[in-house]
């Protein structure tokens, strides 16, 4: 009985045995089922996030300036591999250091980051290989200068944008993050799974921008051989198209190749006598000036009180109307003209052609300048702003600025994005003009370029002008701050050009950084600005229009032009070694970018002397440079009748530096 009883108890237990793991079955399988499959396909799979690329940016003609590639960044554990020879070759292959291979094949180390990346079709054998980890991403290759990066910006190791307009059109550019199921084999090699197939990610939009990369090279090669040449501790260039506002190239250049920020868009600067047309504009469109009117500069030295230094003309111009004003650049002429100005038209007229504001560029630091309200003003504020002083501007401000006089009178909204594509080709954006006010009457703008074109053809800006071609501009040579402080000997010298005068394709901002061996713009930014101009002319491609430029053909010039490109110039003033020289390919390679810039006077020396050479026979244009390329400085006065004369007379031997008077019946 007893024996029966305890053989009775063993069979009670092994069937609540029995029952318990029948019962934890079924709760492992029906109840926990799901959770125990997940935790078995996370040992075997992986999900891994497979990066989008970024989309393309492209100039205006096409060319790719930026894309994305995949790449794939590798880890081994030398104790997992098993097939070492393999693995060896595939890293030489790779052209990774011997150092790093020899650790990669020594089993005492148990993990060895390959340094660098590498293109995942470029390493697909390494890939397969037991013991070898991958870790795909995305890489950004730029094909731009280093002068064109700091507009473009950049992006960091894990795809994330730095500064420029990678970083502001950020949400355009980059795509949407996809996945990928992987699987572990029986020796632990990754597959992507068969019936787990995962995300495919999605490219971001390509941006077409409206810079054109022919053109900008030109200014890029111009602007830093013009740094190199004149001592400058650097400079900028805008180009754009007046009508749209398109920007056709935009180069900051630094010597430091560490200074890749955009200048042009970051540094505001004091402008000087390129400030002169927007008041000249402004009295021209109120009626407050008539071609009749004039102003008397006395000797060239106006002293105002209150005012610690009184202002300069470096040309003497006498009884002036307002377009001899401009063309000789004066100071007394442009203050006593606009003196006809309350103080809220010229802030109004400032204003209202763009100034003290950012243009809306879609750059993440852009600045906006300085234009403070007339409440703000000083007392010598309305005498120091028509001089372009008190008022600091950025080149693309003066640039758009430039372009309301070369269009007609508005001031158009600046563009740099041209067209935004989706992945499958389709257009999401596509720039229209957009005006953003309407600033003079298209009479007035008209008779201002007609005024610029004088400066150029007779006036300081003669070094800048072009063979077959009208350019109207203005030069400025204003004073540079270090500090908020004004530096002796120290200038901004800057041009601004509308091309051609009668038609315009272009408005062109140079500006040069503390020049050495001049200060003056007529020496330094115009004869860029010719260079450029010269340049483009005889490109392939640099954002003109042939058919129209044919017809721009300068009325002074008797040559029919059958085919638009432009020789080195060699003037009859005797100074044809100072013509820049272009080196073009054929028609069927395009760009001449060897572009060698005009030697530059030499800086005078304290107390060397030369001949002031004989003008007789010269127009005045002709003239000027002469003098200009001798070493001396000029001002226009009234005295010879016909021919111009100088004071000193041709042949005398006096200091370099020295005001040379140009006695001429204007």
């Amino acid at each position: 009985m007893i024996r029966s009883s305890r053989i009775g108890l063993a069979h009670s237990a092994l069937a609540l045995f029995a029952v318990a793991i029948l019962v934890q079955a079924a709760r492992v399988q029906l109840i926990q089922g799901k959770g125990w499959r997940a935790r078995a396909e996370r040992q075997q799979t992986l999900d891994k996030v497979v990066p989008a690329h970024r989309g393309e940016i492209l100039d205006v003609s096409g060319r790719v300036l930026a894309q994305s590639r995949e790449v794939v960044r590798v880890e081994i554990a030398p104790r997992e591999i098993n097939e070492r020879k393999k693995l060896r070759l595939a890293l030489v292959k790779l052209k990774v250091e011997p150092a790093i291979v020899a650790k990669a094949l020594d089993t005492s180390i148990k993990y060895v980051v390959v340094p660098g990346r590498f293109r995942a079709s470029e390493a697909t054998q390494l890939i397969a290989l037991r013991g070898v980890k991958s870790f795909a991403s995305v890489e950004r290759t730029y094909a731009v200068s280093e002068g064109a990066r700091g507009i473009l910006g950049s992006v960091d190791t894990d795809n994330k944008p730095v500064g420029g307009l990678e970083s502001s059109l950020d949400s355009i550019l980059r795509g949407k993050s996809g996945t990928a199921t992987m699987v572990r084999d029986s020796r632990g090699r990754g597959r992507e799974s068969p019936t787990a197939p995962g995300v495919a990610p999605t490219s971001g939009n390509s941006i077409v921008l409206t810079i054109n990369a022919d053109l900008q090279e030109i200014a890029e090669k111009a602007l830093a051989d013009a740094v190199a040449r004149m001592g400058a501790e650097g400079g900028d260039i805008v180009i754009l198209d007046p009508h749209g506002g398109e920007i056709r190239a935009m180069a900051s250049y630094r010597p430091d190749p560490r200074q890749t920020a955009a200048t042009v868009l970051t540094d505001p600067f004091e402008p000087g006598s390129t400030f002169k047309p927007f008041m000249a504009a402004a009295l021209i469109d109120r009626g407050l000036v008539t071609d009749a009117d004039s102003v008397d500069t006395g000797n060239g030295v106006l002293e105002i009180e209150g005012r610690k230094n009184p202002i300069r003309d470096d040309h003497f111009v006498g009884k002036a109307p307002l377009s001899v004003v401009l063309r000789w650049s004066s100071n007394i002429g442009i203050v006593k003209f606009a003196s006809r100005l309350t103080p809220r038209d010229k802030y109004e007229t400032i204003r209202d052609f763009g100034f003290g504001t950012p243009t809306g560029l879609p750059y993440p630091t852009e600045s906006g300048g300085i234009l403070r309200a007339p409440k703000s003003w000083s007392a010598q504020s309305p005498i120091a702003l028509p001089m372009g002083y008190e008022v600091s501007v950025t080149p693309l401000q003066l640039a758009l600025g430039y372009a309301a006089i070369a269009n007609g009178g508005e001031l158009v909204e600046p563009a740099i994005v041209k067209q935004v594509v989706g992945p499958d080709g389709s257009i999401l954006y596509d720039h229209q003009r957009r005006v953003v006010r309407r600033v003079i009457k298209t009479a007035t703008a008209d008779k201002v370029r007609h005024m610029l074109l004088d400066v150029v053809d007779e006036g300081t800006a003669v070094e800048a002008a072009i063979d077959n071609f009208m350019l109207a501009g203005k030069t400025g040579t204003p004073r540079s701050t270090v500090r908020g402080r004004y530096v002796a000997g120290r200038y901004n010298p800057n041009f601004v050009g509308i091309f051609p005068a009668d038609n315009p394709q272009y408005v062109i901002v140079v500006k040069m950084t503390a020049p050495q061996s001049s200060i003056y713009a007529a020496q330094t930014a115009a004869p860029v600005t010719k260079v450029i101009l010269q340049a483009a002319v005889a490109a392939k491609d640099a954002a003109l229009d042939r058919a129209k430029l044919a017809s721009s053909v300068h009325p002074k010039n008797d040559t029919v032009i059958s085919q638009l490109a432009v020789a080195p110039s060699r003037e009859d003033s005797g100074v044809a070694a100072r013509a820049p020289a272009i080196a073009a390919d054929s028609a069927t390679k395009g760009v001449p970018f060897v572009i060698t810039l005009p030697a530059l006077p030499a800086r005078p020396a304290a107390r060397g002397l030369r001949t002031v050479p004989d003008v007789h026979g010269l127009g005045v244009r002709g003239a000027v440079r002469s003098l200009h390329s001798a070493g001396f400085r000029v001002q226009i006065a009234h005295g010879a009748s016909g021919a111009p004369a100088t004071s000193p007379a041709a042949g005398e031997m006096v200091p370099t530096g020295t005001v040379v008077r140009l006695l001429f019946d204007h």
